[in-house]
């Protein structure tokens, strides 16, 4: 896919301290539902619950007659449509249950390096990928019960979570071919 023009935007997901935060480099003209994709990789969510953006009073996501609100349509919306200049921002919220809000500001917009494979994640602080099941509270609280072994909760929450984990632990190399394999796969 040729792409003219990049933008460089920050994700970052609000009520974090210190802040997790994605740098990510995506087409302007990527459409809004294939943004959602992209930021699902770049902050290890599994695509397992509603989202919506939000610019001012308007929301864009998949139009649903059992929403109590009206929706925009995601797949006719393009990112450079609703970010079009530098320090514009919008909110994605994924889980409407859960409420993970990331506010998405755009950074700056290059010129895209000929023969030269975008980037989807350029940076980045600590990971939340395992603690994605519970509002932020929750996630703080699983942290403090995997960093204690001698917590009551912790052979459990161990067991549910099924590996290590690593707040502070991400992979840019790791996410960059996930997100390229989806990149070819979906025509991004």
């Amino acid at each position: 896919m040729a792409v003219d023009i990049v933008y460089q935007i920050k994700v970052t997901l609000r009520g974090t301290r210190p802040p997790i935060w994605r740098r990510l480099h995506v087409p302007k003209s990527v459409t809004l539902h294939r943004l959602h994709g992209i930021l699902q990789v770049g902050m290890g969510w599994t695509d397992s619950h509603l989202h919506q953006f939000r610019v001012g009073d308007t929301c864009y996501g998949t139009p649903d007659p059992e929403l109590d609100f009206e929706v925009v349509d995601e797949k006719k919306v393009r990112l450079e449509d609703v970010l079009r200049r530098p320090k514009a921002r919008m909110v994605y919220e994924y889980d409407f249950g859960d409420g993970w809000e990331h506010d998405v500001v755009l950074e700056s917009a290059v010129p895209a390096m000929p023969k030269r494979r975008l980037s989807a994640r350029i940076g980045g602080q600590a990971s939340v990928s395992s603690g994605g099941r519970w509002r932020i509270g929750g996630y703080y609280h699983f942290l403090e019960v995997m960093a204690d072994v001698k917590h009551p909760e912790h052979r459990n929450v161990r067991e549910w979570c099924g590996e290590p984990f690593d707040p502070d632990a991400f992979d840019v190399q790791e996410i960059n071919r996930e997100f390229h394999g989806r990149w070819r796969s979906q025509n991004v």
